[in-house]
């Protein structure tokens, strides 16, 4: 089985074909996907790219342009001081399967 190091969005994933991966929220519009590999794994033969491997592309589609995560909140409290503050936070993500992994 093929596997690779990708960068997208500042963030480096371990991918293999046919996998659905959820990265930070790609532009408006974006319905495919195309990075070049950082270290790509086939079998026993590990490929180490000076800073990408040559002549290997990863492809992916989007999926879902637009996945809500899970709400984080944060409570600033303290005590006998009537200090108390909530806030919300639910991240943005785009869904993304891998489609192939080669040249």
């Amino acid at each position: 089985m093929k596997k690779a190091v990708i960068k997208v969005g500042g963030k480096q994933y371990l991918v293999a074909e046919k996998e659905t991966l959820r990265v930070d929220l790609l532009p408006t519009g974006t319905k495919e996907l195309e990075t070049d590999a950082l270290l790509v794994i086939d079998g026993d033969k590990t490929t180490v790219g000076t800073p990408t491997v040559k002549g290997v592309k990863v492809s992916a589609k989007v999926k879902e342009a637009e996945v809500k995560g899970d709400k984080v909140r944060v409570i600033r409290y303290h005590s006998k001081k009537r200090v108390h503050t909530e806030n919300g936070h639910r991240q943005k993500y785009s869904l993304i399967e891998i489609v192939s992994i080669g040249k």
